[in-house]
């Protein structure tokens, strides 16, 4: 696995998601309420819908297209919706500066 700069922290707006590609990977990069960064592959498993432009609840994303509700946490399509989940990724931030592992 590589560590890859993604953005600075202060690009990053809470709850607002931000994609990124890193090599062929589609990447979005969320924000918490909390402080906390999560990232996650930007396609939700249902339709292909564009996960950095949904809603964010909690540790939660709503995509932007039908809905479904996927953990940021594990990536994990929750209840009552069951078609998957996606990949997610170790973020870290240093110095101001934020980083996947892919």
């Amino acid at each position: 696995m590589e560590k890859v700069k993604v953005f600075n922290l202060s690009d990053l707006k809470p709850q607002i998601g931000m994609k990124c590609f890193v090599g062929d990977k589609e990447i979005g990069v969320f924000l918490l309420d909390d402080g906390e960064v999560k990232a996650v592959y930007n396609r939700c498993p249902h339709q292909q819908g564009t996960l950095s432009e949904g809603t964010v609840s909690g540790h939660y994303v709503f995509c932007s297209l039908h809905e479904r509700k996927i953990s940021l946490e594990d990536g994990e399509v929750q209840p009552p919706d069951s078609d998957g989940c996606v990949e997610t990724y170790q973020t870290e931030v240093e110095n101001g500066e934020v980083f996947v592992w892919v």
